[in-house]
């Protein structure tokens, strides 16, 4: 085995680097195992929000993000191309693809801690001991640490290793989505499209692109770009927002949203964040910037074992920052849960008199005092 570091994370994507990044910043020794030999190219999240923008700040890289990010500071609920209501957001929510995002936060990793990173490297099993955990790797040999942090994703191995289970949540869904160059003329708005085939969404990107969204009457492994421009031109034909065909070449991404949550977020010296303690929707756009907060409380939780000696007292002691951890993320989890529910639900399919009184419902919402409270729960606040 090789020298125990103090931290292992496994997994390195936006939350492992950021928890990486953010220990580092504390002189801790952490190392970032991840299996990918390359960062994953496909359409993922985009959205950061007000308190992950504050994570980001905290790692030292905020200020990066927003040179690059496109504040999304408005946005609108339409219907058959009439606006029927509106929101303003006096702190925005940015716009970066998550690949670019990853790759700040990889360079900000780098300067700290050079070799923090280990590509290809693919755990297979854990062991928990008095001392602290070893993690033996698919290409032989082990990494042994004081703590670990599996922040490996809906499908990571940590969770399973652990023997924690998930469970089911109300909220799941098929949708399609494309970034294409945006030639609307919307601006950058966040626009919501409620209509009777389901709800169409569009963001708008750096870059001059745009994001469009379109919930599907059943899940899908696959969309075609002929598919997902008919639904768009059936939901929105006749109105200003339709967007230009897609071109050639694009290959829509079509995903299922559901929500699962981890019966445990820890269990003895090893800690669960991100997609691996909770799988939230990513209709509304919470996921990405609510496991930055889970890397925050990591963060507090791990340095303070380290300052108090928790490492030397055994894994019951070491066990006490993961618990307090436990107690102030995991209602967290649950709430941006209910709330992604609620927007799933605001965007099915509707008949004519469903849709009329989710319309009702929308103008209602946008009016004093109602429009504070939306405009907190699609910020992220209180989360």
């Amino acid at each position: 085995m090789t020298a125990t570091r103090d931290v292992a994370i496994v997994g390195g994507g936006a939350v492992g680097l950021l928890l990486a990044c953010l220990l580092a910043q504390r002189g801790i020794d952490v190392v970032v195992l991840e299996r990918r030999t390359e960062p994953g190219r496909a359409s993922r999240a985009f959205g950061i929000h007000p308190p992950g923008l504050a994570a980001l700040d905290a790692a030292g890289v905020g200020a990066a993000v927003r040179a690059e990010a496109l504040p999304i500071r408005a946005g609108s609920v339409l219907s058959g191309g009439r606006r029927i209501a509106s929101l303003d957001f006096a702190r925005p929510v940015h716009a970066l693809p998550q690949l670019r995002t990853e790759t700040i936060l990889r360079e900000r990793l780098a300067a700290l801690a050079p070799a923090a990173l280990r590509v290809g490297a693919e755990v297979v099993a854990l062991r928990q001991h008095a001392e602290g955990v070893e993690l033996r790797l698919a290409a032989g040999g082990c990494v042994g640490a004081r703590w670990a942090v599996g922040a490996d994703g809906v499908h990571g191995r940590v969770r399973r290793l652990l023997g924690i289970a998930v469970q089911r949540r109300r909220g799941a869904a098929g949708y399609a989505m494309a970034d294409v160059d945006d030639r609307t003329g919307l601006g950058a708005a966040a626009l919501l499209h409620l209509e009777a085939g389901g709800i169409v969404e569009s963001f708008p990107l750096p870059d001059g692109r745009r994001r469009w969204v379109a919930r599907l009457a059943e899940p899908a492994q696959a969309v075609s770009a002929e598919r997902l421009q008919r639904i768009l031109h059936e939901r929105l034909g006749g109105t200003s927002a339709l967007p230009a065909p897609l071109p050639g070449g694009t290959e829509p991404s079509a995903f299922l949203a559901r929500q699962r949550l981890a019966a445990r977020f820890a269990s003895g010296r090893v800690a669960l964040a991100g997609d691996a303690a909770h799988e939230v929707s990513p209709i509304g756009g919470q996921g990405m910037s609510l496991g930055w907060l889970d890397a925050l409380a990591l963060e507090r939780a791990l340095a303070a074992a380290a300052t108090n000696g928790a490492a030397t007292n055994g894994v019951a002691r070491a066990a006490a920052p993961f618990a307090a951890y436990e107690l102030e993320r995991r209602p967290a989890a649950v709430r941006a849960m209910r709330r992604a529910a609620w927007n799933m639900a605001m965007g099915a399919p509707a008949s004519p008199p469903a849709l009329a009184a989710r319309l009702a419902l929308a103008r209602v919402l946008a009016l004093p005092p109602a429009r504070s409270a939306m405009v907190a729960a699609f910020t992220m606040r209180g989360l």
